[in-house]
């Protein structure tokens, strides 16, 4: 098998162009795209997408009391569908008080932190998930709207370096197989342009919800590289380069890919 992928990726080698232009805002497309009518039919139903389970445990646990706080999210964003419309079209975000951006997972441990003195929620926890897919679900069809202020820029720069740096024993980057080769296959599979605007998604490869951080580690193991743990300040600045890269481009939450 690892004899199999290596060969598939030197396929994309002997054609590769060098690293480094953006995919021009005309030529960008989602994952979507890229999908089977049927993985597309499932996405497009909110009854057939698997990843709506989340979602409404999501919407159970907004209205769930916890903590030593006895509070809920709803106690204090009121009713989800009007105050979370956005939100999830703008992280990651700057947080000015821990000087780093967060993602939308962060954001909301620190809200059970603070708000309502509960324990953290653990990464890819289906509770984690359930919670973030809920509040991403209500900016479906929001435009990406990633800040363009100062510190913003500096950790877009940080982990745009980070998608365009070879790595792993395979010594490629992200950027080769995204940006510059997403019309091609690997390994039998369309090569996507890398788009993440449809997470937490549903993935038939693993039958469950995931992460934009649980996909981009299994890209860097697939690279042969060392991938940083869950909630790595490297990930997350590689998230928000992602997303200000698909900047304008509408979210689909909860998302459904092979």
């Amino acid at each position: 098998m690892r004899i199999g992928h290596a060969a598939a990726a030197l396929t994309i080698l002997a054609g590769i162009v060098p690293a480094g232009a953006e995919i021009a805002t005309a030529q960008r497309k989602s994952g979507y795209d890229f999908m089977a009518r049927t993985t597309q039919a499932m996405q497009d139903g909110d009854t057939s997408n698997p990843g709506m389970l989340w979602v409404l445990d999501g919407a159970a646990l907004w209205d769930r009391k916890a903590g030593a706080a006895n509070r809920s999210c709803a106690d204090c964003h009121g009713d989800a569908p009007t105050s979370m419309k956005g939100v999830a079209a703008r992280y990651p975000e700057f947080n000015a008080t821990l000087g780093r951006p967060i993602n939308i997972e962060q954001r909301i441990n620190l809200c059970r932190a603070d708000r309502q003195q509960a324990k953290p929620l653990p990464y890819e926890s289906k509770d984690l998930l359930a919670l973030t897919a809920f509040v991403a679900r209500q900016s479906r069809g929001q435009p990406i709207a990633i800040a363009e202020d100062e510190p913003t820029r500096r950790s877009v720069e940080t982990g745009r370096a980070a998608f365009v740096r070879r790595q792993g024993q395979l010594n490629l980057s992200c950027a080769q197989c995204h940006d510059d080769n997403w019309s091609g296959r690997l390994a039998g599979n369309p090569l996507t342009q890398g788009q993440p605007t449809g997470y937490p998604i549903y993935r038939l490869e693993w039958q469950s919800l995931g992460s934009l951080q649980r996909r981009l580690r299994n890209c860097l193991t697939g690279m042969r590289a060392e991938a940083p743990a869950l909630g790595a300040q490297e990930l997350v600045d590689l998230e928000l380069y992602l997303m200000s890269r698909a900047r304008g481009m509408p979210i689909e939450t909860p998302a459904v890919r092979p």
